[in-house]
């Protein structure tokens, strides 16, 4: 979940209609008769075998079921046993902003051994996919470098994006929210003729999980959530605290590793000094186009830079060569670590759902919030969803919405110790608040994301399958607690003399 995230669309497969095609297109152990109403076999992307897609009418606004209504659309990954279980696993992506459908080769690779006996269900959530799309025009890792990192240009991007949203049949923008969200995610668990799911949900996808568990807890057979954003978490005031303990630690972290040390003796103060030394005119070669640029960088604009690559430990380690070499001078490091993500599916966003449930949820608790800003990165998170939110309509949320209520089944909550956006501060809390049935699991070298963690991918394999709540709870998933942080980054050929290339 990033607060300003390099956003582009993925490339859609649509659903196939002709039914004629069934038994071509019924994936390896699925008859045709199992073929459900309302379900027509399709394609989708990085997925092995077929799937099968649906689509349901919803009130845009659910005061009103009467009036006006959007498409949302689902698909079913089925199991590959021909025994398959009742419950099916429901996956909620992330963002907010991320469509479920467009990472079902992912989730399809991530929940593998789930998949054998339990279908997996993937929602287009309202606003994203092909779920009444709300989606800004698609930045290309080829743009203006400062079209890329301007702040001032993405207010205006995205002021027009709105513009051009609201225009649209459901662009009423206030009807976007999670709890409203919520009730589509039980629509498609009652076409599916489902009596209980299993729910599983990673960064923002977490908070849809925790508010399915509120209104719909006795649909709830497992949860498990990765990365948690709570309801009740004012994101923009916690993004900067969080942030910043996220660089703390890496900076401690190369200090305390003798190779890291001695190649940068003075990385806290090279990033003071880089800091200190903005604004600045200077020119870039462009990561992907590797043509010069002249832009003016600004502090806010290094502080996002600095931020992007913390979410994957991988590439935070890339950071302490990045900072040395800008604090001299050289930003292509720094600027090319930051674009490693363009492009991918984790980074792709419909900007205006993201900003429908930020500034709906998040925005009115925003000055009651009580997080410390971080030293470096201060108010710039808050301030910037300000701005935005300044004119973006807002949706009502019932109070209720915010409670942390006990879990009804059991619920694996994981954290990553590195993670600069949902670190385990907000784990803790959250499974405190959700009494005996709910376990906390930290990886303190993680990142933003555990659940692809080899050993744990069984974990919560076995975690779902276990025959009840205790079992489940007393599945061991503390097998990552040792992973190591990554090495800091050396470039190839570098001199190993102390400070490194200079």
């Amino acid at each position: 979940m990033t607060p300003l995230p390099l956003k582009s669309r993925l490339h859609r497969r649509s659903c196939a209609l002709v039914v004629i095609a069934a038994a071509a297109l019924v994936p390896a152990g699925v008859a045709i008769a199992e073929l459900r109403p309302g379900l027509s076999p399709c394609r989708l992307s990085g997925v092995e075998h077929d799937a099968l897609c649906g689509t349901l009418k919803r009130p845009l606004d659910p005061a009103q079921p009467g009036g006006a209504q959007i498409d949302l659309h689902y698909a079913v990954l089925p199991a590959l046993a021909r025994q398959r279980k009742p419950d099916p696993v429901v996956f909620f992506a992330g963002g907010p902003g991320q469509s479920a459908i467009e990472l079902a080769g992912t989730v399809s690779r991530l929940l593998a051994r789930v998949g054998n006996r339990r279908d997996v269900v993937l929602i287009d959530q309202r606003g994203t996919g092909r779920s009444a799309p709300l989606v800004c025009d698609e930045p290309k890792p080829t743009q203006p470098l400062a079209d890329a990192v301007d702040l001032t240009r993405q207010a205006v991007r995205l002021r027009e994006c709105r513009q051009r949203l609201q225009a649209l049949p459901h662009g009423d923008l206030r009807h976007y929210t999670s709890w409203i969200a919520a009730q589509d995610a039980d629509a498609v668990r009652q076409a599916l003729g489902a009596a209980q799911v299993n729910l599983v949900g990673g960064s923002y996808g977490t908070r849809m999980v925790l508010e399915v568990m509120r209104q719909f807890p006795h649909s709830v057979r497992r949860a498990v959530m990765d990365g948690l954003a709570p309801p009740d978490m004012a994101l923009p005031a916690a993004f900067s605290p969080d942030s910043q303990a996220a660089l703390d630690a890496l900076w401690a972290a190369c200090a305390a590793d003798p190779a890291c040390a001695q190649r940068h003796p003075r990385l806290r103060e090279d990033w003071r000094a880089l800091l200190a030394a903005l604004p600045r005119e200077l020119t870039l070669r462009h990561p992907f186009t590797g043509a010069d640029e002249r832009l003016t960088l600004t502090r806010a604009m290094v502080l996002g830079l600095a931020r992007a690559p913390l979410y994957a430990p991988a590439l935070a380690a890339g950071l302490p060569h990045a900072v040395s070499e800008a604090a001299r001078g050289r930003f292509e490091p720094l600027v090319g670590l930051a674009s490693a993500l363009a492009g991918s599916r984790s980074a792709m966003l419909a900007e205006g759902m993201h900003f429908s449930v930020i500034c709906s949820e998040d925005l009115p608790r925003l000055d009651a919030a009580t997080d410390a800003p971080g030293a470096d990165f201060a108010t710039l998170f808050a301030d910037q969803y300000r701005a935005h939110c300044a004119d973006w309509p807002r949706g009502a949320v019932p109070p209720a919405f915010y409670a942390l209520v006990p879990a009804p089944a059991a619920t694996l909550a994981l954290s990553g110790g590195a993670d600069p956006a949902t670190p385990p501060r907000h784990g803790e809390r959250v499974t405190q608040a959700l009494g005996a049935k709910a376990r906390h699991v930290v990886v303190p070298a993680a990142g933003h994301g555990t659940m692809a963690l080899p050993c744990l991918r069984d974990a919560l394999f076995r975690f779902i399958d276990a025959a009840s709540d205790d079992e489940a709870l007393a599945v061991d998933a503390d097998c990552a607690r040792t992973l190591p942080r990554p090495p800091a980054f050396v470039p190839p050929g570098a001199a190993a003399a102390t400070g490194g290339a200079r």
